[in-house]
């Protein structure tokens, strides 16, 4: 009986997996980059505030839906569900452009009332 020589590994198809895999992830990172919540910004000259982990992120979307750190809250509730966060924490409002302003102005409102010293506004650098 004769024995065979292993001489070495086929890796094409170890090669096949890994692109497979590159692909997969790359076309994950481009929706975990955008968000979860899909908001279409206005445009403003100046540059938009940077977003921090920490930051209370407060979304409100082209229905009107209200969203904190991408938790739907209803509009009666967002005095009661600010309460909760320190002043002092970092608030950063993403608001559709077709939203009517009344809509942005009970957010802007209801910090305001609760005296948040770090409200910024996020937009598409224009």
């Amino acid at each position: 009986m004769e024995i065979k020589k292993f001489d070495g590994i086929n890796v094409v198809p170890f090669i096949d997996i890994m692109l497979v895999l590159l692909v997969i992830v790359l076309t994950t990172a481009t929706f975990i980059a955008k968000g979860v919540i899909p908001v279409e910004l206005p445009e403003a000259q100046a540059q938009s505030a940077k977003i921090e982990k920490k930051d209370l992120i407060i979304t409100v979307k082209a229905g009107g839906a209200i969203f904190f750190d991408k938790q739907p809250v209803e509009k009666r509730q967002v005095l009661k569900r600010l309460q909760r966060y320190d002043r002092k924490q970092n608030v950063r409002i993403n608001c559709d452009k077709s939203v009517a302003f009344a809509q942005f102005v009970h957010i802007l409102d209801a910090l305001k009332t609760l005296e948040f010293q770090n409200v910024g506004i996020v937009t598409e650098d224009g």
